[in-house]
């Protein structure tokens, strides 16, 4: 007994066994830490659970050091990274601040409009969020490819993708030029399509109109 309670306090979180609840929520991939996975209250209750057996106050300390690194996971689950396209003004600028606001790093995309994507992130950063601008067309891969680069190499991840970029060359059908006609679709259409198909993330959003 003496040598497993030792064994529990050496060992690296990894290789502790968890308690049934534990392994119960890992297999159901809540929360991951060091490679195990558990809810911050199932933790809670081990922790309470130890304590009222008589464990060492090693593995207390050592279950309390597993529970705040857990915590501290969770929290930064709470700050996701957004890439909005076409973030310099209208719906896209209202999307940008908005997720800012909330706590959300954003990649705020701007094709011209240098000037006032630089607005917009500094407006998220006064807030207390944290933000970056990136000059490129969506409509051409390179520019995509380097976009969603420029997150990755800054926050490690992107979890959200507003496909908001957009343009309209209205007009009647019999005086439209192919090339307006081709510009519609290459930043509409195509432009979606290699966000989607080079940023892929668990939630995309796209906004067409």
């Amino acid at each position: 007994m003496a040598a497993a309670t030792a064994a529990a306090v050496s060992s690296p979180a990894v290789t502790a066994p968890l308690p049934r609840a534990a392994s119960s929520a890992a297999r159901r991939g809540f929360v991951s830490f060091g490679g195990a996975a558990a809810r911050p209250s199932a933790l809670r209750s081990d922790c309470l659970r130890a304590a009222a057996t008589g464990f060492s106050s090693g593995v207390r300390t050592h279950v309390a050091a597993v529970e705040q690194a857990v915590v501290q996971d969770a929290t930064e689950l709470e700050a996701p990274v957004v890439v909005v396209t076409g973030a310099s003004r209208g719906i896209g600028k209202a999307v940008a601040l908005a997720l800012g606001k909330a706590g959300c790093k954003v990649l705020v995309n701007y094709a011209r409009s240098s000037k006032e994507a630089e607005a917009v992130s500094e407006e998220i950063e006064a807030s207390g969020g944290q933000a970056i601008t990136f000059g490129g067309d969506v409509s051409k891969e390179a520019d995509v490819e380097s976009m969603m680069k420029a997150a990755l190499d800054k926050w490690g991840t992107i979890d959200i993708l507003v496909n908001n970029a957009g343009i309209t060359r209205d007009t009647l059908l019999m005086r439209m030029k192919k090339s307006q006609w081709q510009d519609v679709i290459d930043l509409n259409l195509t432009g979606v399509f290699l966000c989607t198909q080079v940023g892929f993330c668990p939630f995309i959003c796209s906004l067409i109109f």
